[in-house]
């Protein structure tokens, strides 16, 4: 499992990196500001969105509002073989401009 802190995360997406951005926060948190580039798969129903994750190219950038839940679904994610990076600090870290609404 890799790390990346929100600022070098928001410098590769504005430099034009196609990355798969995974937003694990609930719908509420989700929809008050997120990753433009990012796709909501919260963490209360991961499990059961897991093949989801098959139509993202790895390595899987995990966000949350801290790092904390990212962090629990990378351990998840590497235990399955997923190539997983968690975004350290989250959103709370987040530089760039943030997208509202669902």
């Amino acid at each position: 499992m890799g790390e990346i802190t929100a600022s070098e995360l928001e410098t590769r997406l504005r430099e034009g990196e196609k990355l798969s951005v995974i937003d694990v926060r609930e719908p509420d948190e989700w929809e008050s500001g997120h990753i433009k580039e990012a796709v909501s798969i919260p963490l209360s129903v991961f499990i059961e969105r897991l093949g989801e994750l098959n139509d993202f190219e790895e390595p899987l950038y995990m966000v949350c509002r801290s790092g904390n839940r990212s962090g629990k679904a990378c351990d998840y994610l590497a235990a399955q073989g997923y190539e997983v990076v968690n975004v350290l600090g989250g959103m709370l870290s987040w530089p760039g401009e943030v997208a509202t609404g669902e």
